[in-house]
């Protein structure tokens, strides 16, 4: 191979390798602004989870059961159910939840800046890796723009808005905590995201016998259809393919860039798609929060 060729498969994979990136922050985006059009609507948190968790599971069955099923996949039970709990029915129901009680401007920003700090805390505890001062200095500015998006949540919606925010600081604690636990296990994240998504089947008999699907029927099959792509598809095994792909061809600290890219999006998304105008607070916190997200990329 000349290394004129050389040259042009990097520079593609490159390409290709940004393009999963921002693909990924995009479907998270776009799974958060769908769930806040549900709740809106009249689904449940419970339905919504239903649909984030279900339908990737029917999918990949069949790839869980080409492979070893008593354990997991090599995974084991144990490790599988805590997983589930963090990044399957735990994070979402808590999640979908907190649309309850905040706008979706605190959902965007709080998670994945939490998921970041948590991320770093996590990293330097139970990993031992080092921790240098930009990381130090972009936590700290992480945390200044969830104090200002905090301080609306107190002065405009009031004690239920404290409530909904910690709702989210508890996802990001999940997905970072799931991302440790990848790491610390050497658990493959395509490999997590089979058997996570099929022990999240589990949902089918419980939402049969406490909540039924009543509500969901009431609401049409089109409603329907939007929540089990963006949540079922998109926003679940989707993301996290696009985003495995992106570490795999330009790197995990290149990617690590992409999930900053969620709250940029997740305004924008949800003013086209639903019309939701970000408050000054809301500006604000998000521009503290990309510039901590900038200086926990710097080595």
């Amino acid at each position: 191979m000349t290394v004129e060729r050389a040259d042009i498969l990097k520079e593609s994979s490159t390409t290709i390798g940004i393009l999963c990136g921002a693909g990924a922050a995009i479907f998270w985006a776009l799974g958060f602004t769908a769930a806040r059009h549900g709740i809106d609507i009249g689904f449940s948190p419970a339905d919504i989870t239903f649909h984030r968790c279900v339908w990737g599971g029917l999918v990949l069955l069949p790839l869980f059961m080409r492979d070893s099923m008593a354990d997991l996949n090599g995974v084991g039970w144990f490790r599988g159910i805590v997983l589930a709990i963090l990044s399957g029915p735990g994070i979402s129901i808590i999640c979908y939840s907190g649309f309850l009680l905040v706008p979706l401007a605190h959902a965007g920003l709080i998670q994945p800046s939490c998921a970041a700090l948590f991320g770093i805390l996590l990293a330097a505890i139970v990993l031992k890796e080092p921790v240098s001062t930009h990381r130090v200095l972009g936590a700290l500015t992480i945390v200044g723009g969830l104090v200002v998006i905090g301080g609306e949540a107190i002065t405009s919606i009031g004690a239920h808005g404290v409530a909904g925010d910690l709702m989210f600081v508890v996802t990001g604690a999940f997905f970072a905590t799931f991302g440790m636990l990848l790491r610390l296990w050497r658990i493959d994240a395509i490999r997590a995201t089979v058997v996570v998504s099929v022990l999240s089947l589990v949902l089918i008999p419980i939402q049969w016998a406490f909540t039924g699907f009543e509500r969901m029927v009431a609401l049409g099959i089109w409603e329907n259809l939007l929540q089990a792509v963006v949540q079922g598809i998109l926003a679940g095994p989707a993301a996290i393919y696009l985003f495995t792909h992106s570490v795999v061809l330009i790197g995990a600290s290149r990617a690590a860039v992409f999930p900053s890219l969620v709250p940029g999006f997740t305004l924008l998304v949800g003013y086209l798609a639903l019309g939701i105008v970000p408050s000054i607070p809301q500006l604000l916190g998000f521009a503290i929060v990309l510039i901590g997200f900038r200086l926990t990329q710097k080595p």
